[in-house]
């Protein structure tokens, strides 16, 4: 898997130059986030429907990660590929409220979710809603390094459950980053690896622990003409690997975090 990620990596490099985000795929992901988050209000409505999948069947103690495809995980519009993949892990003795503080400890991002996360910091904060300003890396054969801003709503819903609502506003490649020729490609005109990311988090209490559930959503550059054999499959597992690795350093964070509330 990964010589086929790194040939990948080396293809878009050598045959894609840059892409553009057009109109109609940033009108095709606003459509399909907000379809998204009816539903999720809907779910959120009811503490039975509360995860959209019932994970209670599965060995909780495991500490295994769930990770699917929603919809199929990825397809194309005009344009660009829309990515859709929801995971689900549980983590023993943890509440509602520890899990609210490790999403908003913003701050700690760059050390639970290292190295993906470089940087981290609320630009405005009111306790709920709060506009963070990322910086990304992504390192295999390439180094791609993006500058994103999220505006983050997160709640509790009373004592026993809680939502977590990250939507992206901007994203910029960054050429050279750290040092003197740094410089922040125009937005929606780079190689397209990242154009939107919205996280969707949704968390209850159940019996021994917290039972965490994350939809992420992302739009991507198109694949190439001629090399769709190749690049489809990895391109697909790329968006599934981000949220295995994001479930599981929360999930650790969370326990780190649990452990020192129990001290």
């Amino acid at each position: 898997m990964q010589n086929r990620i790194t040939a990948t990596f080396l293809l878009l490099a050598a045959n894609c130059g840059a892409a553009r985000l057009s109109p109609s795929a940033e009108r095709a992901y606003e459509i399909y986030v907000a379809n998204l988050e009816s539903r999720l209000v809907r779910q959120h409505a009811r503490p039975e429907t509360y995860l959209a999948v019932d994970r209670l069947d599965l060995p909780l103690a495991s500490g295994d990660i769930q990770v699917e495809p929603v919809n199929g995980g990825t397809w194309q519009v005009p344009g660009a590929l829309l990515h859709h993949w929801r995971g689900t892990a549980f983590v023993p003795h943890a509440t509602p409220a520890e899990m609210l503080a490790v999403l908003r400890d913003f701050n700690h991002f760059p050390v639970h979710y290292a190295p993906q996360v470089v940087s981290a910091r609320a630009l405005t904060d009111d306790g709920q809603i709060a506009t963070l300003a990322v910086r990304f890396k992504e390192q295999r054969v390439l180094t791609v390094v993006i500058d994103g801003e999220y505006r983050v709503e997160s709640r509790l819903s009373g004592h026993d459950r809680g939502y977590s609502v990250s939507r992206s506003l901007h994203f910029w490649q960054v050429d050279n980053p750290g040092t003197s020729r740094e410089r922040r490609r125009p937005e929606g005109q780079d190689d397209g690896f990242l154009w939107r990311l919205n996280s969707y988090w949704s968390f209850t209490r159940v019996r021994g622990g917290l039972q965490m559930e994350c939809e992420a959503v992302s739009l991507t550059r198109d694949v190439p003409v001629g090399l769709g054999w190749l690049v489809t499959p990895i391109i697909g597992d790329l968006p599934r690997e981000a949220l295995e690795f994001t479930l599981r350093a929360t999930r650790n964070a969370l326990i780190e975090y649990a452990a020192q509330e129990a001290n």
